[in-house]
């Protein structure tokens, strides 16, 4: 017998038009907006002249990435980029975790409901928006938090919390927190829904408290979930921030200990048009990006979990 033909690609497109229907607008969006700018990256070894374009602008090679390891705000940037990413990681991250297993543990659904609402609407508030609650929250006049600390003694006079370098970090982590905690905690939620239950209701009849039923069951069944998460964050662990920390340290003052790789790139290439210069920079972030995210999947595979 005559083995069967294989169908056609264009038998099978049109057999499965309904599913290519939804896959191929993500995919051209995709193409359009990150395969096709990447040809920009370019500029980062040239001069860029924006009346000559890429095709006639001179080459420099490596200038522009020199100049910007030999520039006076290279290493406060980078630190600044490292400590935020790294504060963000250590608190930021697990904070979805706990919050979904606090709520797993709640019985009065009602209430569950309440909460799980409160903490996931602030995700779908603008940093825009969040911005100016902090800054009415921490404001020097008629500020809630400034009056609380007057009505119990705490200071003497207003702080003006958004005016000093060294309470910047803990207000950006701590605001980064209130507002990705509950939106982040469905995916733990969702995989903690998935755990057997008759692996709780024989480690009960074993006398294990709720403690240890999360230690030895719920955590190590969320492991994978918390392992690929944990995977993309070391990979965007340069990716400090941009809106917040835009929005958040517009004092000048700030500078020292808000600026980051990527409002770097923003004041110097698209305020001082330096584009060349900028996508060194950025070029430089993406590069280093990769090589953590190569390094954490590789890790990770000793626990035999990862993204490929």
């Amino acid at each position: 017998m005559k083995a069967a033909e294989k169908p056609s690609i264009w038998k099978q497109f049109t057999k499965q038009w309904d599913l290519q229907s939804m896959v191929w607008p993500g995919i051209i969006f995709v193409f359009i907006f990150s395969y096709i700018p990447m040809y920009g990256v370019v500029m980062a070894f040239q001069q860029y002249d924006i009346f000559n374009g890429i095709l006639k602008s001179p080459w420099v090679e490596f200038m522009n990435f020199k100049m910007f390891f030999q520039a006076p705000e290279f290493w406060n940037v980078m630190r600044n980029t490292i400590v935020i990413s790294l504060l963000k990681l250590v608190i930021t991250f697990p904070a979805p975790i706990l919050l979904a297993l606090m709520l797993n543990e709640i019985g009065n659904m009602a209430f569950k409901r309440f909460v799980q609402t409160v903490s996931y609407l602030p995700y779908f508030l603008s940093w825009v928006i969040v911005s100016g609650f902090v800054f009415t929250l921490l404001s020097v006049d008629n500020g809630t938090v400034n009056y609380l600390l007057e009505r119990f003694h705490l200071i003497q006079e207003p702080i003006n919390f958004l005016a000093v370098p060294e309470y910047f970090w803990s207000i950006l982590v701590s605001v980064n927190v209130w507002k990705e905690v509950g939106f982040a905690s469905i995916v733990y939620l969702a995989a903690i829904a998935g755990v057997d239950p008759t692996m709780y209701e024989a480690a009960s009849i074993d006398g294990a408290s709720r403690f240890k039923q999360i230690y030895l069951i719920t955590l190590p069944s969320i492991a994978p979930i918390i392992i690929i998460f944990m995977i993309l964050a070391i990979g965007n662990l340069l990716s400090a921030g941009f809106e917040d920390i835009l929005l958040l340290g517009t004092n000048p003052i700030l500078r020292e200990n808000s600026d980051v790789i990527d409002t770097y790139v923003y004041r110097v290439g698209i305020l001082n048009a330096r584009f060349s210069y900028a996508t060194a920079v950025g070029l430089f972030k993406s590069v280093i990006s990769v090589l953590l995210l190569i390094t954490a999947n590789k890790i990770a595979r000793r626990a035999d979990v990862s993204l490929w």
